[in-house]
């Protein structure tokens, strides 16, 4: 399980009262998960064909929850529908209207950034205006205005090869393909990652394979028990010397093989070697790592670790931590038929 090692006393006097007042069995499930990630920083995740893997992935999402934006944000672009003649009755509407042009069918996406105007009050006569937009870069969209006093949400579709980025390390690159419609919060701090020359601080720090309780699948076995080995490497997002704000909860689908997730609201993440079904919808699931890849983390996996305990709970720590960096890609997709998406 996914946890930070080291939590406060009060954190577990909490959980043991949420045990006693028998809450929905989801808390119950999260407060048991959450305790197999939670690290502090003291306890020293062909390319090209897997696109289509990662975009049969189901996120579990209830209807519209995957067309998520940020409130008071507009983003700009050149305009592809004028929202003066195009409104809707909700963000989800406006946001599911910029997707109906980006299915990949048809070459590149006419539509990636949508913005709408939804507060009656703010927007007057301008309210349910949904203008749809084209970035010139997609994993750099164009800012027009942010804040308490902006009226607008808007939000960023990748399309068919787009929003693919790596996390570089000594073992080698993994691509992850990012899901700004289910997480923009969490995907708006990785792009700012990728502005960072260095990302000192960002490291692996866990490291635990699948032992005799998943298959190479990710598919647990029959009868075997759920950890630990917990299936999975864990490290860290935060940047030395960059502010880190914490990454309000955005969609949780069922943990699968390949989930890049946050541990609770970052900067912790994990990337998962198998499909984790009994950690219920837990955990923010802003990326997922191309298939190809996975022999990457398998091999980080397999490292040579120590043992800890973090709350009550057995983990094995990395040895030599792995420092990372996110970049942009390296190549371009073009036009290969990739077909990713993130529902």
């Amino acid at each position: 399980m996914v946890r930070r090692p080291n939590d406060p006393e009060h954190s577990r006097f909490a959980s043991l009262v949420l045990l006693s007042v028998s809450l929905f069995s989801c808390l119950l499930v999260y407060a048991v998960v959450s305790t197999l990630l939670n690290p502090t920083v003291n306890s020293e995740d062909s390319i090209f064909e897997s696109l289509q893997s990662v975009g049969s992935i189901d996120l579990g999402e209830k209807k519209g929850e995957c067309c998520r934006g940020i409130d008071n944000l507009e983003l700009w672009g050149a305009a592809v529908k004028w929202g003066s003649d195009f409104k809707f009755n909700s963000s989800v509407e406006c946001c599911q209207a910029c997707k109906a042009m980006c299915t990949g069918n048809d070459g590149p996406c006419l539509c990636d950034t949508w913005v709408f105007c939804g507060n009656k009050e703010a927007c007057g006569s301008r309210f349910g205006e949904c203008w749809l937009k084209k970035q010139k870069d997609t994993l750099s969209p164009d800012r027009q205005e942010a804040g308490k006093s902006v009226s607008w949400t808007s939000g960023i579709i990748f399309g068919k090869g787009e929003g693919i980025v790596e996390m570089e390390t000594e073992y080698g690159t993994l691509h992850i393909k990012l899901f700004p419609d289910c997480a923009p919060h969490s995907v708006t701090y990785i792009l700012e990652l990728l502005t960072l020359r260095h990302c000192a601080g960002c490291q692996i720090y866990r490291a635990e394979n699948r032992g005799q309780s998943w298959d190479s699948e990710g598919n647990h076995i029959k009868d075997a028990p759920y950890g630990p080995p917990f299936a999975l490497i864990q490290g860290t997002l935060e940047a030395e010397g960059t502010p880190f704000k914490k990454i309000p909860v955005e969609a949780c689908p069922t943990i699968r093989r390949g989930s890049v997730a946050w541990v609770g609201s970052g900067p912790e993440f994990f990337i998962s070697l198998a499909n984790h079904e009994e950690w219920k919808n837990s955990y923010t699931v802003f990326g997922s790592v191309l298939p190809e890849d996975m022999e990457i983390a398998e091999k980080i996996a397999q490292l040579p670790t120590k043992s800890d305990v973090w709350n009550n709970i057995n983990v094995s720590v990395l040895q030599k931590p792995i420092p990372l960096v996110m970049r942009r890609m390296k190549e371009s997709l073009g036009d290969l038929n990739t077909n990713a998406k993130s529902e």
